[in-house]
């Protein structure tokens, strides 16, 4: 997380950076999801050590999509890009640990023109089939040395609940 990164405000909303607000202007705003901003999680509560309170650890994600009935059904935390850059080691360990605790997978999502890319980390390979990876025009991508098509174990339009159409449009 950038510490001195400019602030925005939109619809009453504080958001930690512009990519944060267009994502929430492109694929939240005026859908139709419940969500909630930062809304914070508990990772550990607080505690005692040797007669001294300590903090907790906490993690609010960027937005939670809500169901009707309040059951959470996606949690998104927006990056810049899916590169280790964007994301650190330590965010990568928290979105674990939250995964670890609630059982709810964290898809960080990097926006682009006109979508926006998603990874989920530690998605089991066996749960997943596998499937070839294809570029924005639907060619099947493949590596550069040895010729080979490239797969992937997580697909995003097979494994979400929404559709996709719905949110990122056509």
């Amino acid at each position: 997380m950038k510490r001195n990164a400019k602030k925005y405000v939109e619809d009453g909303i504080r958001f930690d950076s512009k990519i944060e607000m267009d994502f929430y202007h492109r694929f939240i705003r005026g859908k139709g999801y419940r969500f909630e901003h930062h809304k914070r999680f508990y990772l550990t509560e607080r505690y005692t050590m040797g007669g001294v309170k300590c903090h907790s650890c906490t993690y609010a994600p960027d937005f939670v999509i809500k169901d009707k009935d309040g059951h959470i059904l996606h949690v998104f935390d927006v990056k810049g890009s899916l590169s280790n850059y964007d994301m650190d080691k330590d965010a990568k360990k928290t979105f674990r640990w939250f995964q670890s605790r609630y059982r709810i997978p964290v898809e960080i999502v990097a926006p682009r023109m006109h979508d926006f890319k998603m990874k989920i980390l530690d998605i089991p390979r066996g749960l997943q089939s596998r499937h070839v990876k294809r570029d924005r025009q639907g060619n099947v991508k493949h590596y550069k040395k040895t010729g080979n098509p490239m797969y992937d174990y997580y697909d995003v339009h097979r494994n979400i609940s929404y559709d996709v159409s719905d949110t990122i449009g056509r």
